[in-house]
């Protein structure tokens, strides 16, 4: 699991804006995209400017409507299988740009289509498919949409509780570590602000900060630095990480719930990106 800090210090404006989709652009300009890329270049692949490439991939995700997602980034791997090289490149490339617990571009239902390319590829072996497949079996875990996996918390005072008994409009769960300076960042934007107090006033939204480690002791020292008015718990069976419940490749790490658990934000990093999904179905309500 990465330890708090190894994604960057954003504001929220900063994080919201870096969401794919962002700058929408025409299907068929977006189909044409990479028209200019030689995926005939094979060995010469190895000589080109990755850091260009990731550049490239950035902006074009950032460009992608969601629900064409699938079909465009799917697409254009298996343009990168003409050869190996190839391949790889766009592997590490997609991965650095929505993988990469640094990248606020890091979105795991623009990853999934390439992950499945890569699993049935046949230029790779059994060997070459392993690190995929595990990053794909996290990915399919808790989609937006479906419901989150159920799981047991403890408080301080031992007694338990279970996700899906939180009985609440919203839910964020926070997953975090005590002594991070982002998850202490992301803790005083939701206490600042006025649209999650506003429901927490009305007991329309439930927070629960969970600490998904075996240092319950450290735990325990940090707990005054959380609210009282949320929900502050750990894993005391730790089965978050030993049955890879959730996928924790980055802390901290926010999940935004309705009021039957389905996920509305996935792995969120900005408080921002709770507000806006929020302040939509209020609208709609």
């Amino acid at each position: 699991m990465a330890s708090c800090g190894h994604r960057p210090s954003k504001s929220s404006e900063d994080t919201k804006s870096y969401a794919p989709g962002t700058r929408r652009m025409e299907r068929s300009a977006l189909d044409s995209y990479w028209d200019k890329f030689d995926f005939e270049a094979g060995e010469r692949v190895k000589e080109y400017d990755t850091l260009d490439l990731v550049y490239a991939m950035a902006d074009y995700v950032m460009m992608i409507d969601p629900a064409d997602a699938d079909s465009l980034l799917r697409g254009l791997m298996h343009r990168a299988e003409a050869s190996r090289p190839v391949l790889d490149l766009f592997a590490s490339v997609t991965e650095m740009v929505l993988h990469d617990p640094n990248s606020p571009l890091r979105n795991d239902e623009y990853y999934i289509p390439i992950l499945e390319v890569l699993v049935a590829s046949p230029l790779y072996d059994e060997y070459d498919r392993i690190a995929p497949a595990y990053d794909l079996d996290l990915a399919l875990k808790n989609r937006i949409g479906t419901v989150a996996t159920d799981f047991v918390y403890t408080l301080a005072n031992g007694r338990e509780g279970r996700l899906s008994d939180i009985d609440s409009r919203y839910t964020i769960v926070m997953f975090s570590n005590p002594g991070c300076p982002m998850c202490r960042d992301i803790r005083y934007e939701m206490e600042a602000s006025p649209l999650i107090n506003e429901l927490r006033e009305h007991n329309s939204i439930a927070i629960l900060t969970l600490y998904p480690d075996e240092d319950v002791a450290t735990w325990r020292d940090h707990l005054k630095e959380l609210p009282t008015g949320w929900i502050n718990a750990y894993d005391r069976e730790l089965r978050l990480t030993t049955e890879r419940l959730y996928n924790l490749n980055a802390i901290p790490s926010l999940y935004l719930l309705d009021e039957a658990k389905r996920v509305i934000i996935k792995d969120g990093s900005s408080v921002a990106q709770i507000e806006n999904a929020i302040a939509i179905m209020e609208a709609e309500r």
